[in-house]
């Protein structure tokens, strides 16, 4: 077993705009603070976040056969430390995104790539039979190769990011992952006795992130008793943009668990580690010379 991380899920293109706040749904117009173009795609931000912490990573993902994703593909290529291993989709996966000053988001999907079951699938059920762990974000195709994820005894993580705790397409995710992660966005003020059920009904981790009230953890208990709850503050920072900050906090933790970090420790390299998302216009500051 090596230890390396194998993350299966999608890879985009992204026009980030800057807006002073979120628009209304209502005709009208309004003025940007700011536009640019980058590498998106939550599971690209985890993979890119993982080589950054130096750990061995291979991502798949699918990428079209188009401009954008000719650019997609060379840049990820350029990411020391970063495996890939890529599908054509036929079309890339392209979001425009509405970012607001404090960190508030409308992702409004341009195009999406073509994830039916495929021969390819082979080559990631392979791969995570000797992954140090299995990071499944949101696709078809992760979701196509949990069974496989689960006959190879490796844990699982999952980001089930804004889910609201009824989203039927997340519930296989939920039900499979040794540790899950996700935004409070939806879920509501309080988080906890969510996140209390995922650990009662088989995690051992279960994770919210708060923005920038930080993030809440519940663990399970390592014998007898009660499951615990942790909580770590964020990281002072000038942000620049909050997209990739949650991936990044998701591989700062699991990098740390992997190295052996108790659960504080963990969410202590995580929220560090998210900070250096939010310090810039990119994932993560490694792509800074590269896009």
């Amino acid at each position: 077993m090596t230890t390396g991380v194998v993350v299966s899920g999608p890879a985009s293109w992204n026009r980030i705009v800057r807006v002073e706040h979120l628009p209304e749904p209502v005709p009208h117009m309004q003025f940007a603070l700011g536009d640019h173009e980058t590498v998106g795609g939550t599971s690209a931000g985890k993979a890119i976040g993982l080589a950054a912490l130096g750990r061995p990573v291979e991502l798949f993902t699918l990428i079209g056969s188009d401009p954008d994703g000719d650019r997609l593909r060379e840049i990820l290529g350029r990411v020391d430390g970063l495996e890939l291993d890529l599908v054509d989709g036929a079309r890339t996966e392209r979001h425009l995104n509405l970012m607001t000053p404090h960190g508030e988001r409308v992702s409004i999907y341009l195009s999406t790539p073509d994830d039916a079951d495929r021969p390819d699938d082979h080559r990631l059920t392979a791969a995570m039979e000797d992954a140090a762990a299995i990071v499944l974000d949101l696709s078809e195709r992760s979701r196509r190769v949990i069974p496989d994820a689960r006959a190879s005894g490796r844990p699982i993580w999952t980001d089930l990011q804004d889910y609201d705790g009824k989203g039927e397409f997340h519930r296989p995710f939920l039900d499979a992952a040794d540790v899950v992660f996700m935004n409070g966005d939806r879920i509501g003020p309080e988080p906890v006795a969510f996140l209390r059920r995922v650990v009662d009904d088989g995690a051992r981790l279960a994770v919210c992130t708060l923005g920038p009230a930080g993030a809440v953890a519940v663990a399970a208990p390592e014998g007898a008793g009660r499951a615990s709850e942790h909580r770590v503050d964020a990281v002072p920072v000038d942000v620049v943009d909050a997209n990739g900050a949650g991936d990044a906090f998701l591989a700062g933790v699991l990098h740390a668990v992997l190295d052996g970090a108790g659960v504080d420790a963990a969410l202590e390299v995580g929220a560090q580690h998210a900070a250096s998302a939010l310090g810039t216009a990119h994932l993560h500051p490694t792509l800074e010379p590269l896009v």
